[in-house]
């Protein structure tokens, strides 16, 4: 049950981060997905420490889906910096 929350949590959190990047013109449905589950892996490895909130994979919770988009957010601000050199 797991898997299936990260995928629904994943492209929503990534189509979020996507349009506050302004990248969702460039990226699918899928590329979405990994942007967060991939955000989710960053924001609960960096940010839930910092922020003391649990991450996805510890409950459905605001504060983990925050910290998911914040980490979505930052995956797409240094694919960004590396794609254009610069970051949005």
């Amino acid at each position: 049950m797991s898997f299936i929350l990260w995928l629904i949590v994943g492209g929503i959190v990534g189509w979020l981060a996507s349009l506050i990047m302004k990248t969702d013109g460039q990226q699918g449905i899928l590329l979405n997905v990994i942007v967060g589950i991939v955000g989710a892996f960053i924001g609960g490895w960096l940010i839930s420490p910092l922020l003391g909130t649990g991450t996805i994979n510890e409950g459905f919770s605001i504060g983990s889906v925050v910290v998911s988009l914040i980490g979505a957010i930052i995956l797409l601000a240094i694919v960004n910096l590396f794609r254009r050199g610069r970051v949005r």
